[in-house]
């Protein structure tokens, strides 16, 4: 059976698997809901996050029961690592089990782990399944603060990532072109286009990515090892997960300007702590380059 672009059952999976995504970036009472629920309930209810799985494997026929176990399996084996480590670690200074973790998710979007188990034009699914497992864990079972993953956006979120766009771009149109990463294109989109391609990077590539490198690890690093060193640290963590895109081997040149864009978001999000304002910093810098220097 063929899977229709327009099936139901794809409708009824990414509304599922948004919900969650976007409830808890926009409804911060739904996060204290479900803190509110008795321990074991809050560590089993992530196993739904495998929903949407079944209903899209049902309809493109490549169902693996395998694939719903795992989907089911990972995001409650992350609340129960979270929940030790929020027990042993009350101050939230950084456990070996958030750093276990963070690689685990890092690693399974980078190297394309679970994208098997779905249609080559779907595997977004994946990445936003383990979003969502990484957001329940830190935020409900973690409770990690300082976080700062509310997008109802702010003056000051379009200020401080607009103001690092601009000290950014400089700096990666001049290099990227001496290094002939970057090409210039005569081409003049229409402002909708702009727009659109700005809110699709802004939800689905910008939030997912500045919540996880600037939210979780330059926030925990923080506790760690200092403002400056976790900014740095997670600027070179955030070019090496760059090491594979647009090339069959390492690929320096992406690695080498993603991570000078990794300080800029870095300095984004430290300004008040808002994945906000470092996801402006980060679809604005994507959607320039996608429409005019790619």
């Amino acid at each position: 059976m063929k899977f229709s672009p327009i099936s139901p059952l794809l409708v009824v999976a990414a509304l599922i698997t948004l919900l969650p995504f976007l409830s808890s970036a926009f409804w911060s009472g739904s996060i204290r809901a479900v803190q509110g629920l008795w321990l074991p309930v809050r560590t089993v209810l992530p196993a739904l996050l495998a929903v949407p799985y079944a209903l899209v494997a049902k309809g493109s026929s490549q169902f693996r029961w395998g694939w719903l176990a795992l989907y089911a399996a990972v995001p409650c084996v992350i609340c129960l690592l979270l929940e030790s480590a929020r027990r042993s670690d009350p101050r939230q200074s950084g456990d070996w089990r958030d750093y276990v973790i963070l690689a685990c998710l890092g690693l399974a979007v980078d190297l394309r782990w679970l994208e098997r188990a779905w249609p080559p034009h779907l595997a977004v699914f994946s990445k936003m399944l383990l979003v969502n497992a990484g957001i329940y864990g830190f935020l409900v079972i973690r409770r990690l603060e300082g976080v700062g993953f509310d997008l109802h956006l702010r003056w000051s979120d379009l200020r401080v990532g607009l103001r690092e766009l601009a000290a950014y771009a400089p700096v990666a149109v001049g290099l990227g072109l001496a290094l002939g990463f970057l090409h210039v294109h005569a081409y003049l989109p229409t402002m909708q286009q702009v727009v659109l391609a700005w809110v699709f990077t802004f939800f689905f590539i910008a939030v997912p990515e500045e919540l996880f490198f600037r939210g979780w690890v330059q926030n925990l690093l923080e506790r760690r090892i200092g403002r400056g060193w976790a900014l740095v640290v997670t600027a070179i963590l955030f070019g090496l997960s760059h090491f594979n895109k647009r090339a069959v081997h390492f690929n320096w040149r992406y690695v080498l300007l993603a991570t000078l864009a990794g300080i800029f978001y870095g300095r984004a999000w430290r300004q008040e702590r808002r994945v906000g304002a470092s996801a402006v910093t980060h679809a604005s810098v994507d959607t320039l380059w996608s429409v005019w220097l790619r």
